[in-house]
């Protein structure tokens, strides 16, 4: 799976493009402030028809526009192509659209266009908050296990009516009943599906990690949220007291977590920035060879700033797994001569030069 054009209109300074990517390895190079990073979020918007630098809107679309836009053309198996397109309007609204359909949701697009993200704020994943490191779990879940998204919205349903009720206590008991059954069921499969998830991952996280850096003694781990020994149904009713002084539901997949553990240490803790980068490397490329284990297709990787807090040995045993994994990558950098010499001869790279919002093909082939 690669995309074979993608159009950008109206993205933060881009000027209106079109860009013919390699299948594979797509290098854009620029000063910076030139627009690098936003050829990126365009692709994002495509994907996941939001931005990954920006919860709002208006910086993302170019300040005398209504409305930015990108188009793509994905090439799925068999050759097969599926035309992609998101609007998305100052108000708020946005339109999604494939093969000339209107879209229910954004998950459709995710589902036709995984994607990786690396960029500086990749940190996030060991040192941010429980959620960031659900989101890179559930991610990997959507992607494998086709039961995963109906599950995990009865159990939003459920986790809403039951926090509601916790709130205002307007829910009788048998209603309270029924929902905390629901919440448990759904709980539970979603745990589940989770756990199976991680079990497979660990072993080509390890051996990927390996390859990329020595780190003995790191350890991965999977919690999921309540007591491993324990019912929900029964953690449930035990804390309800609590639950009822806070609002909220304590206990459940929502409270779920990945922990890395060097030694004894919470590994964020303990590794330098260039290790931190190299580990959260390791898991986003994990995830990708996972992905084409089970479906057999690969995910896009964006990678910002590649060059940037990795040595030479380090960027190019990097981009060696990139490569191996025989997927499309978008690479952003200062200098492409930093990377010139870090992929085998016969593997396609793009070269593309950004400045002023202004995106020039410069090469289509890297000797």
């Amino acid at each position: 799976m690669s995309l074979s054009r993608v159009s950008v209109t109206a993205v933060r300074n881009l000027h209106p493009v079109t860009l013919l990517p390699s299948p594979r390895i797509n290098i854009l190079h620029g000063a910076n402030g030139s627009g690098k990073t936003s050829v990126l979020e365009a692709v994002h918007l495509l994907a996941l028809a939001r931005s990954f630098r920006s919860t709002r809107l208006q910086p993302v679309i170019q300040y005398d526009q209504p409305a930015c836009t990108v188009f793509g053309q994905v090439k799925l198996e068999h050759e097969r192509l599926c035309n992609l397109g998101v609007s998305r309007q100052r108000d708020g609204d946005f339109l999604i659209r494939i093969d000339g359909e209107n879209a229910k949701s954004a998950a459709q697009l995710a589902e036709l266009l995984p994607l990786q993200l690396i960029n500086p704020d990749s940190f996030r994943l060991l040192e941010g908050s429980p959620k960031v490191r659900r989101q890179f779990l559930d991610w990997g879940v959507f992607h494998v296990e086709p039961r995963f998204l109906p599950v995990w919205q009865r159990l939003q349903k459920a986790l809403k009516q039951r926090n509601s009720w916790l709130r205002r206590g307007t829910l009788d008991a048998v209603s309270q009943a029924a929902w905390d059954r629901e919440l448990t069921l759904s709980s539970t499969q979603i745990d589940e599906f989770r756990r199976a998830y991680i079990q497979a991952l660990k072993p080509v996280f390890e051996r990927i990690l390996a390859e990329l850096v020595e780190l003995p003694g790191l350890t991965l781990s999977y919690y999921r949220g309540w007591d491993k020994d324990r019912d929900l149904g029964d953690v449930l009713a035990a804390s309800l007291i609590r639950d009822r002084q806070m609002g909220h539901t304590h206990s459940g997949p929502q409270r779920a977590d990945l922990r890395l553990r060097l030694g004894s240490h919470n590994a964020a803790e303990i590794l330098s920035r260039g290790q931190q980068k190299l580990v959260v490397c390791a898991l986003r490329i994990a995830q990708g060879h996972l992905l084409g284990q089970v479906r057999r297709t690969q995910c896009v990787y964006l990678v910002d700033d590649l060059p940037s807090e990795l040595d030479e040995q380090h960027r190019k045993a990097l981009c060696g797994l990139l490569e191996e994994l025989n997927c499309q990558v978008f690479i952003t950098c200062v200098n492409h001569e930093l990377l010139s010499s870090d992929w085998h001869r016969d593997t396609p790279v793009s070269l593309f030069h950004v400045e002023h919002g202004r995106i020039t093909q410069t090469a289509k082939h890297q000797e």
